[in-house]
């Protein structure tokens, strides 16, 4: 199935353009981050969070009122899922943590109450879980450094990293914008860093179709210059792309609405991730393998064939 038929867009012409349109907002996306941080979950702070469900209603301020009236504080509360349905989040746990499921139970008998879940983890916990994440998403990116390396040559290894990098950054700056904001409730937990290492394989996966295209055509066409065969390699995968990209996205926006708020942080991430990832692959990556071999390597990529060494490893 083909979405377009020898199609011929200059997407390398304009790269200049996107290069500006991505540096507004990815300097706009830092500061956003900068500002107002994250929100962890309970995954990485350490806490309690019970969900319940009652059977008469009740908005979340006559549920916060209630509680309070009865000295039960917690830090927060926000509806779950489906009408009368509430996630309670405090930062105790242990003996203290199974008391409050015990006073809640006590509190709102009258509105038959039943305890959908809770969740506990120490603070300690917490905080080494936070670096793991951390440490997760780095060694996936080096990692993909050195297979783009080996698969094909320094500068296109660095190319992929530059498009990683990007991803992570937008995709972590949209899940603050989008928090803040109140559109979706977007907190950091295992389930999103899940989506980010999902987002760092998909991505680099889209980039290395391209590249093995650029590979493919340099062997075709000698001579012709590089800008020109990036150009046509792009434009020969772009109805794969939009394919498989669509094929995803359907899925995924589907959960995004309807999925519940389990799943919800996890299908967004992953698609404002798909999103960036598809377009980083055609104006982020192989852009910027063309600055680098003119400014660093000061090759002509524009005019003459080119004499460096091609991506020629299997």
């Amino acid at each position: 199935m083909q979405f377009f038929k020898k199609p011929n867009i200059d997407f390398i012409g304009k790269r200049k353009l996107f290069f500006i349109i991505s540096s507004i907002l990815i300097g706009f996306l830092i500061l956003l981050v900068l500002i107002f941080g994250f929100r962890f979950g309970i995954d990485f702070t350490g806490g309690t969070e019970i969900a319940i469900r009652v059977e008469k209603d009740i908005s979340t301020d006559q549920l916060r009122t209630t509680l309070t009236k009865s000295k039960i504080l917690p830090d927060e509360i926000k509806s779950y899922g489906e009408k009368n349905q509430f996630l309670l989040r405090f930062k105790e746990v242990g003996e203290d943590a199974a008391k409050i499921e015990t006073a809640l139970l006590g509190i709102l008998k009258e509105y038959s109450v039943q305890i959908l879940k809770k969740d506990t983890i120490g603070p300690k916990i917490g905080k080494e879980l936070r670096f793991q994440a951390f440490i997760a998403v780095l060694f996936s990116i080096i990692a993909m450094l050195i297979y783009i390396g080996l698969r094909f040559e320094f500068t296109f290894g660095l190319g992929a990293i530059i498009a990683l990098i990007h991803d992570v950054v937008f995709t972590l700056g949209m899940i603050v914008l989008f928090d803040k904001l109140g559109i979706i409730n977007l907190e950091i937990n295992q389930g999103i860093i899940a989506a980010l290492l999902t987002v760092v394989g998909y991505s680099v996966n889209d980039t290395v179709i391209i590249f093995d295209r650029i590979r493919e055509n340099r062997e075709k066409h000698k001579g012709i210059p590089f800008a020109k065969i990036a150009n046509l390699s792009i434009n020969e995968t772009l109805s794969r792309t939009v394919i498989t990209v669509l094929t995803v996205l359907i899925v995924l926006v589907v959960m995004v609405f309807f999925s519940g708020p389990v799943l919800q942080g996890f299908a967004f991430t992953m698609t404002v991730g798909i999103i960036v990832g598809t377009y980083s692959s055609i104006f982020v990556a192989t852009s910027f393998v063309l600055w680098f071999m003119k400014k660093i390597k000061k090759l002509n990529v524009e005019e003459d064939a080119i004499k460096q060494v091609a991506p020629s490893k299997a």
